[in-house]
């Protein structure tokens, strides 16, 4: 099944930041797309078996504050 988790992120600044924090989390386990913007920032994370708090944490290794959306 799959699932849409919603995070806002907070810190990026231009497209290459947008571009890092996709493609973080783009190669975690299950994620098969995700869609970041800088304006909101905000990241759309579809997959199976997705955990929020494995998503904000790779986010937030890249640079970023992220928390899942509620």
């Amino acid at each position: 099944m799959t699932t849409k988790i919603e995070l806002t992120v907070e810190g990026m600044s231009c497209e290459h930041c947008v571009a890092r924090v996709k493609k973080a989390l783009e190669g975690i386990e299950g994620v098969r797309v995700a869609n970041v913007t800088l304006d909101p920032g905000r990241a759309v994370v579809e997959g199976e078996g997705l955990d929020p708090e494995a998503l904000s944490a790779v986010v937030e290794d890249t640079g970023y504050a992220a928390h899942p959306m509620v």
